[in-house]
Parts: structure tokens; C-alpha cells; sequence
């Protein structure tokens, strides 16, 4: 089953991206969750969490945000390989990251 994942910059800058079972293959809950927790240092995000832990949901905002909307707009490797990510991490049909509201819904 696809799944669709949208990234939202604002009520004008949303990036749609479908990801089909070919677009996860191989990827678990684990796998997903280390390529945010690379990402999410890699792009030296910071924790939301002053205790340190940092959720899943956490890293998903983070990434896009620190990530950049550029990324998205320009709907390369990274931001398909982001949306593969989120739609194994939450597995759901419907995604959508609010980077400007900081929400996943």
C-alpha cells in the first residue's frame, strides 16, 4: 500500500511525496530510526527535549526543519528518502509534517 507524505513550509510551500512498498523495502522501524538519528546529528538539530530525549517525532520535525525547505521543494534523494523514513516510522497512509506549526499529523 502507498502512502502519501506531505511536508509543509507554510500554507503555500507543501511537498507531496508518495511512497510506495518498493520505496521501503528493506527498512524497518530501526533502520528508519537510525537514518533520523544520522540526520538529525548530521544537520546538528537541537533537541526540543531539555532532558535529552529525544523522540521520534522529535527528530521527523528537526530533520525537515534543519534540512531545509529547498530540499523539498527540489524533491531529490534526500527528501524522498525522508518521506520513505517517516512513512515506515509512523506508518499511517496519510502524513503530514508541519515544520512551520511543529506538528505531525
Amino acid at each position: 500500500m502507498s502512502q502519501q507524505v506531505l511536508v509543509s513550509f507554510g500554507k503555500q510551500n507543501e511537498y507531496e511525496f508518495m511512497v510506495h512498498p518498493a520505496d521501503k523495502a528493506g527498512m524497518d522501524k530501526s533502520t528508519a530510526r537510525a537514518w533520523l538519528a544520522r540526520e538529525f546529528e548530521d544537520l546538528e538539530c537541537t533537541p526540543t527535549n531539555p532532558m535529552g530525549k529525544v523522540l521520534v517525532l522529535d527528530m521527523i520535525l528537526n530533520v525537515a526543519k534543519y534540512g531545509g525547505e529547498a530540499r523539498f521543494k527540489a524533491a531529490g534523494d534526500w527528501a524522498h528518502q525522508f518521506a520513505a523514513v517517516v512513512a515506515v516510522s509512523l506508518d499511517r497512509p496519510v502524513l503530514k509534517v508541519d515544520v512551520e506549526a511543529f506538528v505531525v499529523g
